[in-house]
């Protein structure tokens, strides 16, 4: 799908559709629209959609109006209103479309556009069902925005940022016989040939030359080799560069501690960090951001075999702490501490782990926002603005000297757990311990990576926020 600007009047486009939005009580200009919105009695709330053809006075050969609601429009129902427009296009088949400028309550008109190629590219994704050919039911091929402005920067933003969201979903929706700890790594050495990035893959060997005992041990019982990934786009010289660390547990049988059964093909998802920071690797790099970015990737399968870690189990990681395994389902933090500490090696600005780290921050934050939690308070302030800017959200849980005691082992440094209470926070406890060095966020994506149920399936968050935050960096 290709996006640009245009500064041709919206009644002069000669294109397949034309776009309208009308807002409630709102008369149109153009008396003969008018009496079609009243012939059919339409109604402008947000998201309604009406599909008109042969309007006079407009060249094109269909309108499509778009109902916004009241003034001023907000941003969500602005992204609302984009996503009925998506539907009625691909149920339109629309070939090319053109879009009218339009105010967003508190956004300018690069952050207009931006949503609109990212919201319209996203929703064209498809699940690729293996083993089937994929029919690819959208027929939009070009996207003209009337603007101002002199160049397309701002929907390429917005179209990079869903080829990104693309590439996660993808990942994540991908059986976990396919997407295992190789084929991530397979994944970032395509990423690094298309986009000219420097990456490295450390193998069990290499991995535990360096001590990575805890990482190691959570893919004991699994045929599937574990692997550290690390990518890195250079395009701003010697500054220190943001790092991206992506939780990538291809699949989470829980272990010994086994994962009751109902419900556990979506333990599929639970490498939806490391898609998502690929995913903004690819995103970042389309844009060719003046910035220096790494990812890096611990990836493991966790399955329960004879040589599987147990509870009760003691383990030395990377940064030579010790760790007694109570729950062997408690594994994210048990790759991401080894990767927080093999971090250091690039001298990093900040480090921001993404991970799909505990099904308590789902019952206190529902699948609406993620979690952040931070040794830095103004780098979580930045990744809040960044996340109410992409509407792809966080909010903030704490991360106090009381939480982090009830990690207290007899027999290790610290339990990968704390108990029943408070699991989201103590689980952020347990990784800063190995952030000492460094500015560090957390964000804990359990409730927004993957929707459940008819809608199964990777949603592409928080790519939108983490891109949204590297751009604010530049």
């Amino acid at each position: 799908m290709e996006f640009s600007v245009t500064h041709q009047a919206i009644d002069l486009y000669s294109g397949d559709c034309a776009v309208v939005f009308v807002f409630k009580d709102q008369v149109q200009q153009n008396t003969d629209l008018q009496d079609l919105l009243t012939l059919n009695n339409f109604d402008s709330k947000v998201a309604n959609t009406l599909v008109l053809s042969r309007v006079k006075s407009y060249k094109t050969s269909r309108l499509i109006v778009v109902g916004v609601g009241e003034l001023p429009l907000s941003g969500k129902n602005y992204v609302k209103s984009m996503l009925s427009l998506a539907s009625a296009l691909e149920t339109a088949k629309v070939i090319n479309v053109m879009l009218p400028s339009i105010d967003v309550d508190g956004k300018d008109e690069l952050w207009v556009q931006q949503i609109t190629a990212r919201v319209l590219q996203n929703a064209s994704y498809q699940v690729d069902k293996h083993g089937i050919e994929k029919e690819n039911n959208n027929t939009l091929a070009s996207v003209s925005v009337y603007s101002a402005l002199k160049d397309n920067t701002a929907l390429n933003q917005g179209l990079a940022i869903a080829n990104g969201m693309a590439l996660t979903r993808e990942l994540g929706d991908m059986p976990p016989n396919i997407c295992t700890p190789s084929y991530l790594a397979e994944t970032a050495q395509s990423l690094a040939k298309n986009y000219g990035l420097e990456c490295e893959i450390l193998d069990e060997d290499g991995m535990e030359g360096l001590g990575m005992n805890s990482l190691l041990s959570v893919g004991k019982g699994s045929s599937e080799p574990s692997k550290l990934i690390s990518l890195s786009y250079k395009n701003a010289g010697d500054d220190q560069p943001i790092v991206l660390v992506g939780k990538g547990v291809t699949f989470d049988s829980g272990g010994i501690s086994l994962k009751a059964g109902a419900g556990m093909d979506e333990m599929k998802y639970d490498m939806c960090g490391a898609a998502s920071v690929l995913g903004t690797m690819r995103a970042v790099a389309e844009m060719e951001l003046p910035i220096n970015l790494t990812v890096v990737v611990p990836t493991v399968e966790n399955m329960p075999a004879h040589n599987a870690s147990k509870p009760g189990d003691v383990v030395k990681s990377m940064s030579g702490q010790t760790i007694e395994i109570l729950n062997t389902d408690a594994e994210g933090r048990l790759i991401l501490c080894d990767a927080l500490t093999y971090c250091e090696k690039f001298n990093p600005s900040v480090v921001i782990d993404v991970a799909t780290l505990t099904g308590a921050v789902i019952i206190a934050l529902g699948k609406h926002h993620s979690g952040v939690m931070s040794n830095d308070q103004a780098l979580a302030d930045d990744l809040k603005e960044a996340g109410n800017t992409a509407l792809d959200t966080v909010w903030q849980l704490p991360l106090d000297d009381e939480y982090d005691e009830l990690l207290k082992s007899n027999f290790a440094d610290m339990a990968n757990i704390g108990g029943r209470e408070a699991g989201t926070v103590t689980a952020a406890c347990f990784l800063s311990r190995f952030t000492k060095d460094y500015r560090w966020a957390h964000l804990d994506i359990a409730g927004t990576a993957w929707d459940s149920g008819l809608k199964k399936g990777a949603t592409g968050r928080p790519v939108p926020l983490l891109t949204q935050y590297v751009i604010n960096q530049t």
